[in-house]
């Protein structure tokens, strides 16, 4: 059995898996991470391996605390994959999208596949049909959005996100909500869009913790799977486990 530690920007989720088959994942909320480790443990005591992906806080007292459980991989820029990286600056390459890209290689190794990532920031990461990684692009995510319009400026208040009911905003409120949501929706279907008229029958994966937000808001035909980074770590501690 894998644990697959991911540490995000604003939050970290912890999933055992057996094999390819996911078990158990968790969101860290208030129980620290050794304390919720210790827990996963009891529940699975034939966990053999560790993957740690961290975009967000890690230190090595955390890590020598996790490998008194089992053997430890953390996930970095020298990790072997099983797509070749043309990303022209490999060392800047965030983990995350290393983890994507991995699940976008198996989730379909013979085609052309692009997977947007709706969390604090909106990645768009491809892989062609020679299991080639190409890069893609990084945005502002919803919240960052919500959050700059209110940092930014004098009197706009800080919202949380919500479904605009019309796309003509008859109040500050319902238009910050109408630019934010529609805004970021246009954003990913014309990217979409723009990758389509370039690779020939391209998957589209939508994930990240805005993806059920979004899914049913985009025109494109997409496919939505919140724990696609998960089994990305996943396959990539099975193809470096020794």
């Amino acid at each position: 059995m894998n644990l697959i530690v991911d540490v995000g920007n604003t939050a970290t989720k912890l999933a055992v898996f057996h094999g390819q088959k996911l078990l158990f994942d968790t969101v860290l909320e208030k129980k620290g991470l050794i304390d919720e480790v210790k827990e996963i443990f009891d529940q699975y005591p034939n966990i053999r391996r560790a993957m740690v992906s961290s975009v967000g806080e890690f230190d090595t007292k955390q890590l020598a605390a996790l490998s008194i459980f089992c053997k430890v991989y953390v996930l970095n820029h020298t990790t072997r994959t099983p797509f070749k990286n043309s990303y022209a600056t490999p060392q800047s390459l965030g983990v995350d999208r290393i983890a994507l890209a991995a699940a976008a290689f198996y989730r379909n190794p013979n085609g052309n596949i692009l997977v947007v990532d709706a969390g604090t920031c909106i990645t768009y990461d491809m892989v062609n049909d020679y299991g080639e990684y190409l890069g893609g692009a990084i945005s502002p995510g919803i919240h960052m959005r919500y959050r700059a319009m209110h940092d930014q400026t004098a009197k706009l208040p800080l919202l949380r996100k919500e479904i605009p009911m019309d796309l003509i905003g008859n109040s500050t409120e319902t238009s910050m909500h109408s630019g934010v949501v529609n805004g970021v929706c246009a954003e990913i279907d014309g990217v979409i869009d723009q990758y389509k008229s370039r690779f020939a029958h391209l998957t589209v994966i939508l994930t990240g913790g805005d993806s059920q937000f979004l899914s049913k808001r985009l025109k494109n035909t997409i496919f939505a799977d919140s724990k696609f980074l998960l089994r990305g770590l996943n396959y990539l501690l099975e193809y470096n486990k020794h």
